[in-house]
């Protein structure tokens, strides 16, 4: 064989296995989203040293706020991953558990005045307190998918009508204010940092999750209950506590997505922050070649999926696309995604690549003679 031949072989070889790769989805839609900005405007990609109000460094620019506002989506994107692995569905109330996760928050740094001067207890105790209700709710929906066997999508959507009206409630239909700046640095900047601090919050999830899947076993019991609950009871695992710490992972998830969201206008709007941001986290696990149906999963992909998703909301908002047709253009997304996935596709596609591979051999073999 020459070695012209034996190179066309590995290079088809290595792009065969990169299509493979379950990271591969995400990975094409960046590239197709980055030409595509750098063909009709490459100023999208240019980013800018500028200063606040305060006169503060800050970094701007569409792949900043592609980094920025994309963090509370990759969070979540990493609990909602876990879950569709262990119970084959997805948690349709996240974002109404944000509101929920915000209100807290707010109630418990203005204390009974809505507007209070100064905070009336310490950021962290208001953060932990966020955390241990978004827990408890995902808690709930645990017991309900886990133990109770509703299917997820049905078992979520009780918080999902609910959660907002719960938000309210928290705060007596009132919208709270925190006036002391600090509050608002976890949403925007640092004094004196350029980087937006979502972003560093973000990567601490990520080594957080890394750390969870590797010095755990959650990641391989998640899967394993996903592909077959009934082989991993055999082997010792309880699928039922599996499935409900997940939806407790989210919970946590959710908790700081929360705190990000309010942190950033040091308010809440309760029928707005985080709408639609669900559909988001489950078109990113989808995005990231994780099958919506559970088992197998790639979290990295996921977070990966998440960025995509901001990369295009941000693109679409760039060519002043209305936020109301933002739905229609991720659907088309969705649509796509789901028909790739399907099993009757995916049997065809394996077809064709088998009938390919026979092909080239009979190719090879009549080169060989």
């Amino acid at each position: 064989m020459s070695k012209e031949k034996t190179v066309e072989k590995q290079n088809k070889n290595f792009l065969s296995g990169l299509f493979r790769q379950q990271i591969f989805i995400p990975i094409a839609a960046l590239i197709i989203l980055a030409v595509f900005n750098l063909i009709a405007d490459p100023s999208f990609f240019k980013i800018t040293l500028g200063y606040n109000s305060a006169g503060d460094p800050v970094l701007s620019g569409y792949l900043m706020t592609i980094l920025d506002y994309g963090s509370e989506l990759a969070i979540l994107a990493i609990g909602m991953t876990l879950v569709t692995a262990a119970s084959g569905g997805q948690d349709i109330s996240v974002g109404a558990a944000i509101a929920i996760a915000g209100s807290v928050i707010l109630r418990v740094l203005c204390g009974t005045n809505s507007r209070p001067d100064t905070l009336q207890a310490p950021i962290i105790v208001a953060f932990l307190i966020a955390c241990v209700v978004a827990m408890l709710f995902g808690a709930f929906n645990g017991v309900l998918v886990a133990y109770f066997k509703i299917q997820p999508m049905v078992a979520t959507l009780i918080l999902y009508t609910a959660g907002r009206s719960i938000a309210a409630w928290i705060n007596n239909n009132e919208l709270p204010m925190i006036s002391d700046p600090a509050f608002a640095y976890y949403g925007n900047f640092l004094p004196g940092v350029a980087v937006p601090t979502p972003i560093f919050i973000a990567v601490i999830c990520m080594v957080l999750a890394w750390a969870l899947l590797r010095f755990t076993n959650i990641g391989l019991y998640s899967q394993a209950v996903g592909i077959n609950a009934s082989a991993a009871r055999l082997n010792g695992i309880h699928p039922q506590f599996v499935k409900f710490l997940t939806y407790v992972i989210l919970g946590l998830c959710v908790a700081v997505a929360g705190f990000i969201k309010v942190s950033r206008f040091s308010t809440i709007n309760y029928s707005v922050v985080a709408k639609d941001i669900e559909m988001d986290a489950i078109l990113a696990v989808a995005l990231g070649g994780n099958a919506l149906s559970g088992g197998k999963f790639n979290i990295w992909a996921s977070v990966l999926g998440a960025y995509v998703i901001q990369f295009l909301t941000t693109t679409l908002f760039k060519f002043n696309v209305v936020s109301s047709a933002l739905p229609a253009y991720k659907a088309v997304v969705v649509i796509i995604l789901v028909v790739l996935s399907a099993p009757t596709v995916r049997e065809k596609l394996e077809a064709l690549k088998k009938r390919h591979r026979t092909e080239e051999k009979k190719e090879a073999g009549t080169h060989a003679e």
